[in-house]
C-alpha cells in the first residue's frame, strides 16, 4: 500500500510540474482599416519592402542582401526608428511576395526587447479591394519577449500585444491620415 501511495504521489507531482511548465502561447493579433482610397493607390505607398516611409515610427529603411522580390529569402531590411537617442533598430526578412494580390509577409529576425519585446514574430501586410475602397490588413502572429514562466512585466504577453498594436495601430492611422478614412 504504501508503494502505491509513494507511486501516486509521484505522478501527482510530476503531472503538476509539467502543468506549471507550459510556457508561453502564441499570441495573435489582426488590425485593419478601410481607406477612401483605391486598392492601387494604397498599394503603391506600402507594396514597397524597402520602403517603410509611410510609418510615422521608421526614419529610414536599408535593404541588406540582395533586396530580391523573386528570391524572398534574400531580401533583408533594417528599419531604422525614431528615437530621441541611440539608433533603435528593427530586422526583418521577406518571406512571401505576392504583389498580384497586393500582398507579402515578413519576420522579425532580430529586434532588442526595449524596442518590441516579441520572439518569434511573423506578419503579413495586406491589401485588398472592398468596393472600389482600399482595405488594409496588418496580421501578426508572435510569442511575448521572455521565453519562461512568469515574465517581467515589460516581456509579458500583455506588453508585448500593447507593442504590437501600438505598431499596427500607429501605421494604420498615419494610412487613414493620409488617404482619409472609407465609410
Amino acid at each position: 500500500m504504501t508503494r502505491l501511495l509513494a507511486t501516486t504521489l509521484a505522478a501527482a507531482m510530476l503531472l503538476a510540474g509539467a502543468a506549471q511548465a507550459h510556457g508561453p502561447v502564441r499570441l495573435k493579433l489582426e488590425l485593419d482599416q478601410k481607406l477612401n482610397a483605391t486598392p492601387d493607390e494604397v498599394w503603391a505607398v506600402i507594396g514597397k519592402f524597402d520602403d517603410m516611409s509611410w510609418h510615422p515610427a521608421v526614419a529610414k529603411t536599408d535593404m541588406t542582401g540582395d533586396g530580391s522580390v523573386d528570391q524572398p529569402e534574400k531580401s533583408e531590411r533594417v528599419l531604422h526608428l525614431k528615437a530621441e537617442s541611440g539608433d533603435p533598430t528593427i530586422t526583418e526578412v521577406l518571406s512571401k511576395w505576392q504583389p498580384d494580390k497586393r500582398c507579402y509577409a515578413y519576420r522579425i529576425e532580430k529586434v532588442d526587447m526595449k524596442v518590441l519585446p516579441v520572439t518569434n514574430y511573423a506578419s503579413t501586410l495586406c491589401v485588398k479591394d472592398e468596393g472600389g475602397k482600399a482595405l488594409v490588413t496588418w496580421k501578426g502572429g508572435y510569442y511575448r519577449g521572455f521565453p519562461n514562466n512568469n515574465p517581467p512585466a515589460d516581456q509579458n504577453d500583455e506588453a508585448a500585444t500593447k507593442a504590437v498594436t501600438g505598431v499596427y495601430q500607429a501605421g494604420l492611422d498615419a494610412l487613414a491620415e493620409r488617404f482619409g478614412k472609407a465609410e
